[in-house]
């Protein structure tokens, strides 16, 4: 019996969803045919002599409050936010890692001097790498292809030149803009902030110019993506009509590879691997493909368990790396919950917020174990680009938001081909679904993004002009996705 109810309220749904979606259409319907059929049945000189009544002070009013009304709302506004397009670093054969040639190389770094890696370690990121959800295409920069790692300044500003400069060659070459045409520029880059900073870097490179706004944003985690995609956002709002921001977001690994015997620490030497995007934002329509809808920011630092659960710190050994708390997924789960109830009212129908308010004024007033209503942001969006931190980071959020397999698939993808590319890995995402022909004019994106401190980000995107081609970081391996990827890999 209540399997039957279930059924078929599944089945009324559409409806109650496009009445309340629609109330105002649907209370609006009868009573405008209602005001037709009176006005019929007055005539057309009782009607005039109605209407000549009123005073001409009153007429006035009426459209200098609605003129005065609207010229107001349209410049306190914020201006609206484009994306003209983006680009993802291609990798590159020589820079592939499969799990034999990693797991050798760890092998071989226990031999070296000063390392504290051991046979016990290697088996642990044998065990990590079968259930982690990467494939054997990822890549690590060329300095971690020596025995021991290159770890200096040099091969890590080689890296950095490498994947940035690739991707902002490729995003000019997309658009056809000029290097000089840029207003404003924001990178983010949390664990490697050398002097001359990334901005400096890429100014001097493309020699834009000097009046260019520039910000380096370090230490902001896998979310800074999408801190820096609201920051430029908000610098535009007072650049002049029409300006142009670069945003590129990226992750150095080259100085990064931890070589202790830490388990909470060995984690990201499994699942970080290069990458890195470019964005160009504009408050101009022309040639736009997307509309940035909404930026949505939440932090929840002040708690120390969410503060300390992603940490860069040395061991007892003094070797530095990231240590992951055990608590990691608990509370990335907080911090979920935290966004969507600050997103939720604004992205969601209706009928959505109708259901959600029911059913938490039930949980209050009538019975706390009633179970709370879950939206379904699907109602809200088409796509998903969930931050590929990890398989369980993806499974956590598919379970969390009610999501089916292929509203994960290009997350799952993306950490399948590309591993963990930090705050680029949504852009990944995004090229995953252009490429596979399933964005349409309208659609919109949810991204979300994860990072330390402890920060749940959200970007919503509108679609104005799908891509037309599979060009792009895809464009050599989107006929073999999507793949099957085991609970745990054989190899």
């Amino acid at each position: 019996m209540g399997s039957s109810a279930a059924h078929q309220l599944k089945q009324l749904k559409p409806l109650y969803q496009h009445v309340v979606n629609n109330f105002v259409a649907v209370l609006a319907a009868p009573l405008a045919v209602a005001a037709v059929v009176n006005a019929a049945r007055v005539g057309p000189d009782e009607l005039l002599g109605r209407l000549q009544a009123l005073r001409a002070v009153h007429v006035f009013l009426a459209v200098f409050v609605a003129a005065a009304a609207a010229t107001l709302y349209v410049m306190l506004r914020p201006r609206s936010v484009y994306l003209v397009d983006y680009a993802c670093f291609r990798t590159r054969p020589n820079c592939r890692v499969p799990f034999a040639t990693f797991l050798e190389h760890a092998k071989l770094v226990t031999f070296v001097e000063g390392a504290s890696i051991d046979e016990r370690s290697v088996r642990f990121m044998t065990r990590l790498l079968e259930r982690s959800g990467l494939g054997e295409e990822t890549c690590l920069p060329p300095a971690h292809h020596y025995i021991p790692p290159y770890r200096n300044m040099e091969a890590s500003r080689a890296e950095v030149e490498l994947v940035i400069f690739s991707a902002i060659d490729d995003l000019l070459a997309k658009t056809g803009i000029s290097p000089n045409a840029i207003d404003i520029l924001v990178v983010n880059c949390s664990l490697f902030a050398p002097i001359p900073s990334f901005t400096d870097m890429i100014i001097h490179r493309y020699g834009m110019r000097p009046d260019i706004r520039n910000v380096h944003l370090s230490g902001m985690g896998c979310s800074a993506g999408l801190i820096s995609v609201g920051l430029a956002k908000n610098f535009l709002q007072v650049a002049p009509k029409g300006a142009h921001a670069l945003v590129v977001s990226t992750e150095t690994i080259t100085p990064n590879y931890y070589v202790g015997k830490e388990r909470a620490m060995l984690l990201p030497n499994c699942l970080f691997r290069m990458g890195g995007a470019a964005v160009l934002l504009s408050t101009s329509r022309a040639r736009a493909r997307f509309r940035l809808a909404r930026v949505v920011r939440t932090l929840t630092g002040a708690q120390d368990s969410a503060y300390r659960c992603v940490f860069q710190e040395e061991d007892g050994e003094g070797h530095r790396g990231i240590n992951l708390s055990k608590d990691l997924m608990t509370i990335a789960g907080d911090a979920l919950k935290a966004n969507i109830t600050a997103i939720g009212p604004l992205v969601l129908p209706a009928s959505e917020q109708l259901l959600f308010a029911l059913s938490f004024i039930a949980r209050r007033v009538v019975n706390r174990h009633v179970k709370p209503y879950l939206p379904d942001f699907r109602t809200a969006f088409e796509h998903f680009c969930i931050h590929a931190g990890g398989r369980a980071v993806i499974d956590e959020l598919q379970r969390s938001l009610g999501l089916s397999d292929q509203d994960v698939e290009a997350s799952r993808m993306a950490l399948h081909r590309f591993g963990n590319t930090s705050s680029s890995s949504v852009w990944y995402e995004l090229a995953y679904i252009e490429a596979k022909g399933r964005m349409r004019r309208g659609d919109r994106v949810w991204m979300i993004g994860f990072g330390s401190g402890f920060k749940c980000n959200s970007a919503a995107w509108e679609c104005i002009a799908p891509a037309r081609t599979a060009e792009g970081p895809w464009a050599e391996s989107i006929s073999r996705y999507p793949v099957d990827i085991p609970e745990v890999l054989k190899h």
